[in-house]
């Protein structure tokens, strides 16, 4: 045989497997969820079908060529660690958490899986990342609002309830954005002229005991503001909102459709159709540390005209023609 036609052969011979090998289907990706919220939650189900909404668009569609692995309810760290375990177990390719709880539980039990997280106010402060513009390690996303969002709180709690002077400031004092969050409204709280006092949101009774005491006097209002203690007793402060006749305002639409009277806060679905974005990338060959940090880009505003009557409140026309949302 001539050298030039064993080349050839020789040649052929070689491109053959590698050509099947490359026209073969890519392995099952797997992506694992940790969700603070728990599974019969309303609003973490809207997140959930935007998220997959979101990867269906970008060619990714669950028991074809990814699966997704869920946990739900990490509310505390004990809970957190456990679920995190559970997801490391099946081997991610990529993590998708929502929540300082949720992602503090997964950084805990891995520095190398790259995780993406959506509704973390402060993640600098929090640990998660470098910087917002660098994260450098194995973890990136979208932050829920920036801390001088805040101060629309105030802002719109003293256009629904123009009479009010002394404001309650719901917020965990034991997460980063807890301090964050009352910072920015404490260097507001006199250009609005209210008197703020913030109490602790860890356990029920205090809740309800602290308000009751702060709801004895007159032209109260309530901040919520946002934190996974927040959601896990949040039945319990709309019923106290309403049972002490306090204006209250929210971070979440969640409040209000369960009886709250305004929320205001960043699109949480959005956040979680964006955050589908980056997991795309990541599942692609793209790293978390090379991936910034993203702020919001939609917020809403909800209103409860029922409880709004109910205080004895009358919404202006203008916050009225403002609000996405307007529950009657």
């Amino acid at each position: 045989m001539k050298r030039r036609e064993f080349i050839v052969l020789f040649g052929c011979g070689v491109a053959w497997p590698l050509a099947a090998r490359a026209q073969q289907p890519d392995r099952i990706r797997r992506i694992g969820v940790l969700y603070a919220v728990t599974e019969d939650n309303a609003e973490g189900q809207a997140r959930r079908a935007a998220f997959l909404k979101a990867m269906q668009e970008l060619g990714w569609t669950d028991g074809r060529n990814v699966r997704i692995d869920y946990r739900w309810g990490a509310t505390d760290a004990e809970l957190g660690s456990k679920y995190a375990a559970e997801l490391l177990a099946l081997k991610p390719d990529v993590i998708l958490t929502a929540g300082e709880t949720a992602v503090a539980a997964m950084q805990r039990a891995t520095r190398t899986v790259p995780i993406v997280f959506a509704q973390v106010p402060d993640p600098v402060g929090a640990g998660f990342v470098e910087s917002l513009a660098r994260p450098g390690g194995n973890i990136t996303g979208f932050t829920v609002f920036e801390y001088s969002t805040s101060v629309k709180w105030l802002e719109l709690l003293k256009q629904i309830a123009p009479r009010t002077t002394r404001v309650a400031v719901l917020r965990d004092p034991a997460i980063a954005s807890g301090t964050g969050q009352l910072g920015a409204l404490q260097a507001s709280a006199s250009s609005f002229g209210v008197e703020l006092r913030p109490i602790d949101v860890h356990e029920g009774a205090g809740i309800e005991r602290r308000l009751a005491s702060f709801a004895s006097a007159a032209n109260g209002g309530l901040i919520v503001t946002g934190s996974t203690e927040a959601v896990v007793h949040r039945n319990l402060i709309v019923t106290l909102a309403a049972r002490h006749r306090l204006p209250a305002i929210y971070p979440q639409r969640f409040f209000v459709t369960g009886g709250g009277l305004i929320s205001y806060g960043p699109d949480r679905a959005d956040q979680h159709r964006r955050a589908a974005g980056y997991i795309d990338r990541i599942l692609k060959g793209e790293k978390p540390s090379d991936l910034p940090v993203q702020a919001p880009t939609k917020y809403e505003l909800v209103i409860n005209l029922k409880t709004a009557k109910a205080l004895g409140l009358a919404v202006p026309p203008t916050l009225l023609a403002r609000a996405d949302d307007v529950i009657e």
